[in-house]
């Protein structure tokens, strides 16, 4: 029996001793180190993953189990509401009376878990790693708020309160910098799958995830999440390379619209499939940058107001490809669309400037938009490492 448990043991030590982040990030976040060197950890309990993660130590975060955290802080129930959106009953989203949200509409009872609207404070210089498939955080999001060098890879966030809009954001950022989000699946979230505040998000980089918007319970009332990626911020520098969008009716993403957003983004090869909504939705403050994306079996790729909302964009109509070298380094990738709305073009190109600097030799490659749906879901979330 020992010489057995001996042979177990030694048998994990090289696979936990050598593992860690996988690869390095591109695009804006370029450089990020995470915990860098720290000798990683294996927490066990909810508790002690908790503990890592807002302690002021460099930590390796190696999650190799589910942490479940559901019923940990207890339930509220509480006074919400009916929502005009939710035309569809118990297949609908209500809501959680937030701030005032709900105003006159007409109140419910609601009852919630409370670990889905008290996120985890994750604290500077953390590598937030799942090894193989196994790494899920269910109930529970992540806070970074003042913060920077956080790497968050192959991890999937789930079934924060997903009957209830404010049920919970997935990954929320606040006066951030220099942050990777890689690999990771989000699916079953109440309001936002990933949220920057007001204030800077800084420098970030959203590669080879995941958006699974499937959900019993939709704002929209068609099976689909609507709440899924929201960019406001006064400084935010965002990559949004190699994602799978797929099953949402809106917000994916939403890029500027509030008084004081300043973002720049590049989205590069994402490929979004089977929204029954809108995907870029594109306001004052905000400059996008479209290369290589392929969108398939979406109603609406970029929405209306976007052309007159404000905001600077760039999506590389045929002809103009060439227009990104000066920036780039490289020309950019046009993008395609199937069995989709109209995808327009514009063509502003000054903040372009932009990406130049914050990407400065570390410009994502890029790949036929024809290629990026084989690719993206071979590659995108968690156990693709």
């Amino acid at each position: 029996m020992h010489s057995l448990l001996f042979w177990f043991t030694a048998a994990l030590l090289p696979f936990a001793h050598g593992a860690g982040v996988t690869g390095s990030a591109s695009g804006a976040a370029h450089g990020v180190t995470g915990g860098g060197s720290a000798s990683p950890v294996t927490p066990s309990t909810t508790a002690e993953l908790v503990s890592y993660l807002t302690d002021s130590s460099p930590r390796v975060i190696l999650i190799t189990k589910t942490f479940d955290f559901r019923g940990t802080l207890g339930t509220t129930t509480a006074t919400g509401c009916v929502p005009t959106s939710n035309t569809c009953g118990s297949s609908g989203q209500n809501a959680i009376n937030a701030n005032g949200w709900c105003g006159s509409a007409p109140a419910t009872t609601v009852k919630y878990d409370n670990a889905g609207t008290t996120p985890i404070q994750v604290k500077s210089n953390k590598s937030i790693v799942g090894v193989g498939s196994a790494g899920v955080i269910i109930g529970r999001g992540l806070y970074l708020s003042g913060v920077s060098n956080i790497i968050i890879q192959n991890v999937h966030i789930t079934n924060l309160n997903p009957s209830l809009i404010w049920g919970g954001d997935a990954i929320t950022l606040v006066g951030t910098d220099l942050i990777w989000i890689d690999h990771c699946k989000f699916s079953l979230i109440g309001r936002q799958m990933l949220v920057t505040g007001y204030n800077a998000a800084g420098r970030l980089t959203i590669s080879n995830n995941e958006f699974d918007g499937q959900t019993s319970w939709s704002a929209t009332c068609n099976g689909q999440h609507h709440w899924t990626m929201l960019f406001y911020g006064a400084a935010d520098y965002v990559t949004l390379a190699n994602n799978y969008i797929h099953h949402c009716s809106g917000r994916a993403p939403k890029v500027g619209g509030s008084s004081g957003d300043a973002i720049t983004m590049h989205a590069v090869n994402n490929y979004f499939y089977n929204v029954a909504g809108h995907d870029f939705d594109i306001g004052v403050g905000a400059a996008v940058l479209l290369e290589g994306n392929y969108f398939q079996s979406v109603t609406t790729p970029i929405t209306a107001a976007s052309s007159s909302a404000g905001g600077s964009i760039f999506t590389t109509a045929s002809g103009t490809e060439s227009t990104c070298t000066a920036y780039l380094g490289r020309a950019c990738v046009a993008n395609a669309v199937s069995s989709s709305g109209a995808f327009p073009g514009y063509g502003t190109t000054a903040f372009l400037a932009t990406i130049k600097t914050k990407e400065s030799g570390y410009v994502p490659a890029a790949i036929a938009a024809s290629s990026v749906p084989a690719y993206v879901v071979a590659h995108a979330g968690i156990g693709k490492l």
